[in-house]
């Protein structure tokens, strides 16, 4: 319970979530997207919509839903918000509350969203558009790992997918083979360290006792 509290301690300052939000649970209980689904409506004292699940599996049926119950946070894998996007294509006009989109789960393509962004710029919608934010997360972590929020001017540049920057209470270094920071633009690793990372895999001593290695950049205290 403390990975997933600090979770949301640390990345509250960037989203704010409160009592009057309006959260969906969409993924599989199997999927960590719903640690942050579920508990981020709960630990807030917010609402919280199970999504059924051949809603979760027509977007113009799950558009009207998220129109209906007045959702503020949606968390979406890119895939799946590329048909949501679609269907609000289709049937414009939908009654959305969004105030944030969080994808997760899958590489992005921020080009993708150019018309999503486009199309909520127009007239009133722009004021109210919501926050889209890409999320990165491993296995080894409780869900997220980092944070960018995006705009238009991403989407329309069209790079590739960014990560952004770590959650605070989370360190990210990018290492060579001898663990060494390996400097801007030359291929690494990826590490992880800090409070939420996990202690290890169940039952698989010897993968963990390879792949969790002790931070060498870590400070020793009495």
């Amino acid at each position: 319970h403390h990975n997933v509290a600090r979770l949301f301690s640390a990345t509250d300052q960037w989203f704010g979530f409160d009592a009057d939000d309006v959260w969906t649970l969409f993924h599989s209980y199997a999927f960590d997207f719903s640690v942050w689904e579920l508990w981020g409506a709960l630990l807030h004292g917010g609402r919280l919509v199970v999504v059924p699940h051949l809603v979760s599996r027509d977007p113009a049926a799950f558009l009207r839903l998220l129109a209906a119950e007045r959702v503020t946070v949606l968390n979406q894998t890119p895939s799946a918000f590329y048909q949501l996007m679609a269907a609000d294509k289709e049937h414009p006009g939908s009654d959305l509350a969004l105030r944030y989109v969080v994808f997760g789960g899958e590489a992005l393509e921020p080009a993708r969203l150019a018309d999503w962004y486009e199309r909520t710029a127009a007239g009133d919608k722009g004021a109210d558009a919501p926050t889209l934010v890409n999320m990165y997360g491993i296995t080894e972590t409780t869900v997220h790992v980092s944070y960018i929020a995006l705009d238009r001017e991403k989407a329309a540049a069209g790079a590739s997918s960014t990560i952004g920057v770590n959650i605070p209470d989370l360190r990210i270094y990018v290492l060579d083979e001898y663990l060494q920071p390996v400097p801007p633009g030359v291929t690494g690793e990826m590490y992880v360290a800090g409070e939420g990372l996990a202690r290890g895999y169940l039952g698989r001593h010897a993968l963990t006792a390879e792949r969790f290695v002790a931070d060498p950049f870590a400070r020793l205290f009495d």
